[in-house]
């Protein structure tokens, strides 16, 4: 090898790579200290117990219907996280666990539907 050969090989070893520290480009571009994260939704909304309540308030008749295709009328005295109690005027009333309700819904809307189907 060439003396000149060395000497730029040694030239490219003695450079550093300068780089900026991460807090100083976060101040070079104010954009992203403008930018807010979006806070996740709460994991509880209440809208289950706003529902309840004001079921509970009114004596909705209500139409319950349990996984195994059971159909329960009556409305709703009282509620906790587990279950649901309903009072029914065909027959004793019932505390029904919230896992085995596959849905529930106003027994004027099935009154609603009737009607449609004969129209």
């Amino acid at each position: 090898m060439r003396e000149s050969d060395r000497s730029g090989g040694e030239s490219l070893t003695s450079r550093r790579l300068i780089r900026p520290s991460i807090s100083e480009v976060g101040d070079r571009s104010g954009v992203r200290t403008s930018i807010h994260r979006k806070q996740a939704p709460p994991e509880q909304t209440n809208a289950e117990n706003y529902y309840f309540l004001k079921q509970m308030q009114n004596k909705t008749q209500m139409v319950v219907m349990l996984d195994d295709a059971s159909e329960l009328h009556g409305w709703i005295e009282w509620y906790d996280k587990d279950c649901i109690k309903l009072n029914r005027n065909d027959g004793p009333n019932l505390l029904i666990y919230k896992r085995s309700i596959r849905y529930m819904f106003k027994e004027e809307e099935l009154r609603h539907r009737r009607r449609r189907v004969r129209e």
